[in-house]
């Protein structure tokens, strides 16, 4: 298995040679759809919004949050993932649309990981759903791989200065998953409980996982 990494210091900073390629054909022709299907009052752009939105932040990434809660509370297949990802992802029935070679990043205290792709925008659907849009951006593809911890700074994630950064791009050949920590105050959370409260950008690198809601005083 061949990965790609970039350290966040100068010094180990790997040289990315990608170069960023303008939209294709296919992005022009469904705005120019979207927009006749808006004239012709068939739809709104606000309802294609909320739908897209749906598919990038609840629907798509359920599946990738339950590899993640399934690794948190079963040690087994934590194992399992390590070292065979895609055949881990594919006991749960999740494969194709880009998931066919997938690697599993675990957070841990000292080390960071996050990903990108610097090509285009290679990215794991069947788990996470619908690419974000700043996923694809170029300032994100680019700022991501030179200054990882400002990148980090723009999602709100604040790392203390000793924790490494490792960035890793992605490909046609290659996805990645995160896998974060899990949050402190989970313990006796059952796999379902535990999905709800990984997010996206966990998964991506870009975020943290959610903490378990206090009820009661």
């Amino acid at each position: 298995m061949t990965r790609e990494r970039a350290s966040d210091s100068a010094d180990g900073h790997k040289q990315h040679s990608h170069a960023w390629t303008p939209p294709l054909e296919i992005e022009a022709r469904v705005r120019a759809l979207e927009s006749l299907l808006v004239e012709k009052g068939l739809t709104s752009h606000d309802a294609i919004d909320t739908l897209i939105a749906a598919f990038e932040n609840d629907l798509g990434p359920m599946h990738g949050a339950r590899v993640v809660a399934k690794a948190w509370s079963d040690p087994a297949y934590r194992a399992r993932l390590s070292d065979n990802a895609t055949a881990a992802i594919e006991e749960l029935g999740y494969r194709g649309l880009q998931t066919e070679h997938v690697a599993a990043l675990f957070n841990t205290k000292p080390d960071h990981h996050m990903w990108v792709c610097t090509l285009c925008s290679c990215y794991p659907w069947t788990l996470l759903g619908i690419p974000p849009v700043w996923f694809k951006s170029p300032a994100y593809r680019a700022k991501v791989v030179s200054h990882p911890r400002e990148v980090l700074k723009d999602f709100g994630v604040t790392l203390d200065p000793a924790v490494t950064i490792h960035v890793w791009d992605t490909s046609a050949e290659q996805r990645y998953i995160v896998i974060p920590e899990r949050p402190l105050g989970t313990e006796g959370m059952s796999e379902e409980e535990l999905a709800q409260l990984v997010t996206r950008d966990s998964m991506i690198g870009t975020g943290f996982p959610l903490y378990p809601q206090r009820t009661g005083t």
